[in-house]
Order: structure tokens, then C-alpha cells, then sequence
């Protein structure tokens, strides 16, 4: 179709457009019927004129259009009848007239409140002022709760829940009075019967309320945005005063808060739910009280850690139980073991944060049990584009082998000059193996951003918190292993190694390494998986590379949710 000044001109052309398209006689009649009908070309005009006025932002010329046709109605009576005159005067008196031009000066004026009639001179001032409130109940819940005031024994309105019909009608606010329901005095009746009145009650429901004295103050609502960081639903949930009025979420999951009036219970809905109705969700404070009661005492178990070897690449310096002397974290040594409440996982609060052309690319940290493959997955990626990947080069004590070159499998160091860097806590993660020093070192990440490249980094899960700031904005993946059985299909010729000794030797998978696997991965998500952006199950290699690689494509381009405390690290 040929570009238009106006819908008008588009419309009636578009028969003759449509003519090579259309097969029978019939339709095309039918079309040329529907398109050169009067009363559609008569709208379209309208619409375009009222379209025009719209952009030019019209004012009106005049406020009183209704007077300003009686007071012409009034002179005309005055003059010498004609006919032209009569016929006026005969439109001004038309009821529809009058009324359009009373609508007029409505919308000049935007003059839409109703007019209330006036106070009555003869109110006592210590009687309550009762306010009749009556709302149109659909199948949703009305969006309240009240609660028995015990002191008065009033039945007072607790919480109203943001976005539901309550709050929507602006009419039931916290603190007010609740006298009758439907006709029906409830001063005598207990909260969970005055619910089962409203339950039952369908389309308009009355309420009689004495209003509340107390101001509300306008609250900052729904500009804050958390993640969940543990699963939670209400109906079990014994502490929360509703069942019904509280939101369930899966830990992940980000959440627009509402209100926090209620230094127990918010009120929150999903990011990007259009349902405008909040749920009850446990405050932060609360929920962290309730789980240092349920756990005095935070016991991080020791992690299998191995080793394992990915030919023509740095392997990682994780060390088997056997091995193992030493492992640690550049601020093991600084925590304590008692317990924190910072330590609890709750909610964090969070930001969308997109990547710009110019800013370097997120750390990626890859966490995962022994054997899981995550040096196959880490290696595939590298292999698919050597450009965009790269990994950190660990540093060493033990002495250059003839084959290594210094900077290309090992920085090869001094063992003074190492524990100098690890008091200095240079190293995100560091052991000791033979009497030599292994570890990798914050400057080795920020040596293969400054790249411009994508730093895959694996290390052992306790060590990813020290790594969320700002500088590195790490995005977690955690490589799951299938279940056990799975295990036994797929690993049943592969093989593992598990020293750092280049002599070690790659032995088959064992049923003991199988479980070990499981354990291991279970204890890394219950204590660390509110730490994980991304779960990917290592069940087949290509799989999990295929959804690994949709990953990072999406991360370098999509908005996601970073914490707000990055913002001010």
C-alpha cells in the first residue's frame, strides 16, 4: 500500500489496493460495502480531526459556553422573530444541546468533583464521624486484614494489601474502625468470623467504618527491587497472620517491594507480574531472626577438592583429600567462626544492570564437585573462540619444568614472595601441595579482563563472595551433576585424576567417587546456592556446552539484576 497522508485517504483506497488479492465477485463487493460505508469515512474524519487537535494541545476559548447561550437565548427573545432566529432559538432550548455544552464547560473547567451538600451546623464533636463504604467484590479477596485492638476490643483494620481492592478503592485505610459488615455489628465477634462474613459475601459488600485519626504518610513504594535467596511458601508458614494474603517464591526469584509499613511482614508481588495486587511476604529482619533460631550455628563442611588434568591446558589447583595439606581463601584466616546474620541468606536488594560496548566483560566463575567435568565444559568454551575466553595463569613455587615457560602454565615464583602476596591477600584462592605453593591471584583475573576477554574462573564456592564487587560484577555458575544413575551411564569410561603430580595417573571412575560427587554438590548448593546465578546439569557434554554458551550470549547482551551493594563497594 502506498504511503498516505490520512487514515481517510488510506481507507478509501484500500478496495481498489485489495482488488488483484481477492478471488470472487462476492468479496470484493463485500469490501467495497464495508470500506465506502458513510458512517465509518465519518468517524475516521472525526478521529483525525480530534487526532490534529490533540497534537496542537488545544486550550479552551471560553469556560462558560452554557451561560453564554441563555444570555443569547434571552436577547434573541427580544428581537423580531425570523425564521432564522426561531430555528435558533429552537436548537439553544434542545435538551441535548444544553447538555453538550454544560459537558463543555465541565471538561474547560475540569471541574469533575462531585458538589457535596454542606455540613450541618448542629454536629457534637464528640461523636464519631461513621463513614459508609461500599465496595463491589469480584472473586478476588478484598486485600485487608483486621485484628482485634486489645485494649478497646475494636475491630480495627491491620494491613491493607497495596494493589488489591481495598487499597485500588482508596477508601479502607490502616487503623480504621470496622463496625458493621452487610448490616451485621461485629463489636462482639471475633476476626476469624468477621472473614468468614466477608468469604461468604458476594458482589457489594457495605461497610460501616469509623475512620482512622492517624495521617498516612506517602510511602516510596514499589521502587525497590529484591532477590529471594531461599524458597518460601505461606501455607507453611505457621507465624504469618494470613495464609491467603501471602506471595510464594522460589529462591531466584526477583521481588518488587510494595510496602514496608510492617517491620514483620512486607508486602510484595513478582517483577513484571501485571497482577497489581501484593502478597505478604516475612521482612528481612524477621526471616534472618527465625533462621538464627533454627541455626545458632553456621558449619561449613569441608568440600572434596581435586585436581583433574585437561591436556594442552592449565589444570586447576584443586587438591584431592588425600593430597590435600592446605587450601584456602585470600579471608579465611581474617573470619571467625561465630555466627553472623549477614551470613543468613535472605533477600539482597538489586538493580538491572546491562553491559555497555566499552565496559569489560563480567568475571565468569564456574563452581562444580570433582569430576562433574567443568575443565571439559571451561575447555570446549576456550577451544570455540580463543579471542573472546581466556583463563588466569596460576602461580607456583615449585621449580620450572625444561617443557614450561614462565607465564604460559605457571608464574613461577618465590616461596617468599608468595607468602608475601598471600599476607597481602593478592591470592583469591591458594594451597599447598609437596612443599609447594599453588594459587591464583587477583591480578591474574584483572590481567585477562583488561584483554578484552571473557576470564573463566573456577574455584571452590566459599570463595565467591569475596569476589562480589563492582570491579569483577561475577555472574556464578554452578555445574550439577546428573543423578547417580545418570553418572553411571555417562562416566562409565571416563576417567579421573586426581593429584597435581604430573606422574599421577588417570584412573576410572569409582562408585565411591560417584557419591562423593552427589554429597559434595549437595552441600555446595544448600550452603552456597544463593550465591549461583545459573544451575546447569552436566547429564551430556554437548548439552550443557550448548546451554553454557546460550548463557554467556545472553549475559553479554540482555539486562539482568545485579546487587545494589556492588554499586557502593
Amino acid at each position: 500500500v502506498p504511503l498516505m497522508n490520512s487514515l481517510y485517504e488510506l481507507l478509501a483506497a484500500l478496495p481498489a489496493q485489495l482488488q488483484p488479492h481477492v478471488d470472487s465477485q462476492e468479496d470484493l463487493t463485500f469490501l467495497w460495502d464495508m470500506f465506502g460505508e458513510k458512517s465509518l469515512h465519518s468517524l475516521v474524519k472525526i478521529h483525525e480531526k480530534l487526532h490534529y487537535y490533540e497534537k496542537q494541545s488545544p486550550v479552551p476559548i471560553l469556560h462558560g459556553a452554557a451561560a453564554l447561550a441563555d444570555d443569547l437565548a434571552e436577547e434573541l427573545q427580544n428581537k423580531p422573530l425570523s425564521s432564522e432566529i426561531g430555528e435558533l432559538l429552537k436548537l439553544l432550548s434542545k435538551p441535548n444541546v444544553k447538555a453538550l455544552l454544560s459537558v463543555h464547560d465541565t471538561v474547560a473547567q475540569k471541574n469533575y468533583d462531585p458538589v457535596l451538600p454542606a455540613m450541618p451546623d448542629d454536629i457534637d464533636d464528640e461523636e464519631d464521624s461513621v463513614k459508609i463504604i461500599r465496595l463491589v467484590k469480584n472473586r478476588e479477596p478484598l486485600g485487608a486484614t483486621i485484628k482485634k485492638d486489645e485494649q478497646t476490643g475494636a475491630i480495627v483494620v491491620a494491613r491493607v494489601m497495596r494493589g488489591g481492592a481495598a487499597h485500588r478503592s482508596g477508601l479502607i485505610h490502616v487503623g480504621d474502625e470496622l463496625r458493621e459488615v452487610n448490616g451485621i455489628p461485629v463489636e462482639d465477634k471475633r476476626p476469624e468470623e468477621i472473614i468468614q462474613i466477608l468469604a461468604q459475601s458476594q458482589g457489594a459488600i457495605t461497610f460501616k467504618i469509623i475512620p482512622s485519626i492517624k495521617e498516612e504518610t506517602p510511602s516510596k513504594e514499589g521502587k525497590m527491587f529484591l532477590r529471594a535467596l531461599f524458597d518460601y511458601d505461606p501455607n507453611e508458614d505457621k507465624a504469618i497472620p494470613c495464609k491467603e494474603a501471602g506471595l510464594s517464591f522460589k529462591r531466584g526469584d526477583i521481588l518488587q517491594i510494595m510496602s514496608q509499613d510492617d517491620a514483620t511482614w512486607w508486602q510484595a508481588k513478582h517483577e513484571g507480574d501485571a497482577n497489581p495486587r501484593a502478597g505478604l511476604i516475612p521482612s528481612k529482619h524477621f526471616q534472618e531472626r527465625r533462621l538464627a533460631l533454627k541455626r545458632p550455628e553456621i558449619l561449613v563442611q569441608p568440600l572434596k577438592i581435586s585436581n583433574r588434568k585437561s591436556s594442552g591446558f592449565r589444570r586447576s589447583f584443586r587438591l584431592s583429600r588425600k593430597d590435600k595439606k592446605t587450601n584456602k581463601s585470600m579471608y579465611e584466616c581474617k573470619k571467625s567462626n561465630q555466627y553472623d546474620t549477614a551470613d543468613v541468606p535472605t533477600y539482597e536488594e538489586v538493580t538491572p544492570y546491562r553491559r555497555q560496548i566499552n565496559e569489560k566483560y563480567r568475571l565468569v566463575v564456574l563452581v562444580g564437585p570433582v569430576g562433574v567435568g567443568l575443565n571439559e565444559l571451561k575447555r570446549k568454551l576456550l577451544i570455540s573462540d580463543t579471542q573472546h575466553y581466556g583463563v588466569t595463569v596460576p602461580h607456583t613455587t615449585r621449580a620450572r619444568r625444561s617443557q614450561e615457560s614462565d607465564g604460559v602454565e605457571y608464574i613461577f615464583i618465590s616461596k617468599h614472595l608468595f607468602e608475601t602476596d598471600v599476607q597481602n591477600n593478592k591470592f583469591i584462592e591458594y594451597g599447598e601441595y609437596k612443599n609447594n605453593y599453588y594459587g591464583t591471584s587477583i591480578d591474574s583475573v584483572r590481567s585477562v579482563l583488561a584483554k578484552n576477554k571473557v576470564c573463566l574462573l573456577d574455584v571452590q564456592p566459599h570463595t565467591v563472595k569475596h569476589l562480589r564487587t563492582l570491579e569483577f560484577k561475577p555472574y556464578v555458575i554452578f555445574i550439577k551433576p546428573p543423578s547417580i544413575e545418570r553418572l553411571r551411564e555417562t562416566r562409565k569410561n571416563a576417567k579421573i585424576i586426581s593429584s597435581r603430580d604430573d606422574q599421577g595417573a588417570a584412573k576410572p571412575f569409582t562408585e565411591e567417587d560417584f557419591q562423593e560427587m552427589i554429597k559434595s554438590a549437595q552441600i555446595m548448593e544448600s550452603q552456597y546456592g544463593h550465591l549461583f546465578d545459573k544451575i546447569i546439569i552436566n547429564d551430556d557434554l554437548t548439552m550443557a556446552f550448548n546451554e553454557l554458551k546460550t548463557t554467556f550470549d545472553k549475559l553479554e547482551t540482555e539486562t539482568h539484576w545485579i546487587p545494589v551493594s556492588w554499586l557502593h563497594s
